[in-house]
């Protein structure tokens, strides 16, 4: 194999970045673009001896790494965003090969939001404290001391942006991170750790490996050098990394699936309800946030699907280097029959397809919305990640918020209503860990983040993340002169 690929002009190493050098596999992985099925390269495939070799090169990086000022950490972080601003284009353009989303959506929201990440968190590391407090006499100083060594294993569907999500705030934190990359889009990782070292991030801080779970995520998520593990996918997935630290009681924060509601009352402004309700499609349906469950109140049940079958047939799908394309292709060909099979089935079932319900050319399903689907079918209560949404009508507050609240989900959910009151009411009664109300995807990193029942363990975003990422230490000290004999 050769140790470089060139996607759209961009060169990009395909070996994993150990130590603060790039060290190659026996085994090699194919990665394809979902775009038009054109082999991009083939990426070294780690097994245990590269998770071995990560783990132990984050260990002995850690404590310089845990012993450098806050304001180094942060300078060598917005050093980083530096590195990510000159290479947007080329970000850009590389993680849409891979991935297939949107070129434009790279360019103007999702790679500026990668350098805003960094700012971010090494801004936020800079103000960090906890006032101390008095107990008797008695000062108490809380602390937030590094952990050490934490993987991260990060997906598919928007990989750049969700793994900084993670590396960011880990490495603010005093962290050494071994970041492992989804096998379907692994290329942007390994910009990021040029990216890093150009910017002066010390030798064995941050290491990329590449490759499939069973080779190289187990051996890491066992290891008992590893004191923090941070997922986002699914949860059979996180079910398998909790089982593996278990044996270390090694600390997890898991992002996992949704099957978020959107709840339309009657009173809402219905134009922007079906805007929302359109947005929920945005990256081909493959968002855990995404609204895939529409409730409508019945009396505008009916114009509703008028006005969003109307919107929807205006988008356009196709290529997603295209400036006019709205929907590009989903991921993978295993994704693709996992999404189609959810929606034969549930057409078998009585579910009707008001518009889509078909496979396009390649990768690219049609925009679908399902409708006569009962509360406790597979449609209604499983994840698909695709382009495909189910719509349910209800009257009353009260089924709605038992509808909303009726699958093993709670990641998120969108209200639109123009009565604040009802706002109030039905948000304070929805399972989830973020309620939009009306409005979609808005999200501040100072904000905490993450789901209820299967949707997650754990919160990152802002001090949460720093919680999580730190061993948090209370240090009580006695007044001058006092006797314990007498406290």
């Amino acid at each position: 194999m050769t140790d470089k690929i060139t996607v759209a002009g961009v060169t990009i190493d395909t070996r994993h970045w150990i130590g603060g050098q790039r060290v190659a596999s026996a085994e090699t992985f194919t990665d394809v673009s979902p775009i038009d099925g054109s082999v991009l390269g083939e990426i070294a495939r780690g097994t245990a001896t590269e998770a071995a070799a990560a783990v132990a090169a984050a260990r002995d990086a850690f404590p310089t790494w845990a012993a450098t000022s806050r304001a180094e950490r942060a300078r060598i972080l917005h050093a980083i965003a530096d590195g990510v601003e000159k290479r947007i284009e080329e970000l850009a353009i590389v993680e849409t090969h891979d991935n297939g989303a949107l070129l434009r959506s790279h360019r103007r929201g999702v790679m500026p939001r990668v350098a805003h990440n960094f700012r971010f968190f090494a801004d936020w590391l800079l103000k960090l404290d906890h006032e101390d407090f008095e107990t008797r006499g008695h000062t108490n100083h809380v602390s937030w001391d590094p952990a050490g060594p934490c993987v991260l294993i990060t997906p598919w569907n928007a990989p750049l942006m969700l793994a900084t999500w993670k590396v960011a705030p880990a490495l603010a934190a005093g962290n050494t991170v071994i970041l492992k990359p989804a096998e379907w889009t692994p290329l942007t990782a390994s910009l990021l750790a040029d990216i890093a070292a150009e910017a002066g991030l010390p030798a064995g801080v941050l290491n990329v490996v590449q490759g499939y779970g069973a080779d190289v995520g187990d051996p890491l998520t066992s290891h008992p050098d590893v004191r923090r593990i941070s997922f986002t996918g699914s949860v059979p997935t996180a079910q398998r990394i909790a089982a593996s630290a278990a044996a270390n009681l090694t600390p997890l924060s898991l992002e996992l699936g949704g099957k978020s509601p959107l709840l339309v009352f009657a009173d809402a402004d219905l134009e922007l309800a079906v805007d929302l309700a359109v947005e929920q499609y945005d990256n081909a349906g493959q968002v855990c946030l995404a609204g895939t469950r529409l409730l409508v109140e019945e009396p505008v049940a009916e114009e509703f699907v008028r006005r969003f079958v109307d919107k929807v047939s205006r988008l356009t799908q196709g290529d997603p280097r295209d400036e006019a394309t709205d929907i590009g292709p989903n991921i993978h060909a295993r994704q693709l029959e996992k999404i189609d099979g959810f929606v034969q089935r549930a057409i078998a079932a009585g579910g009707r397809a008001v518009i889509g319900g078909r496979r396009g050319q390649g990768l690219y399903y049609e925009p679908t919305l399902l409708t006569d689907v009962a509360q406790d079918s597979e449609i209604v209560q499983e994840e698909v990640f695709g382009p495909v949404l189910t719509l349910q009508t209800f009257s009353g507050e009260e089924v709605a918020v038992r509808l909303a609240n009726g699958t093993r989900f709670g990641l998120a959910a969108t209200v639109a209503t123009g009565d604040p009151e009802r706002a109030e009411r039905v948000t304070g009664q929805l399972v989830a860990g973020t309620v939009w109300v009306n409005c979609f995807f808005v999200r501040d990193l100072q904000a905490p983040f993450g789901g209820s029942r299967l949707s997650g363990v754990g919160r990152e975003g802002g001090t949460w993340s720093f919680d999580f990422y730190c061993d948090l230490k209370n240090t009580v000290t006695a007044p001058k002169g006092w006797n314990q004999n007498h406290g």
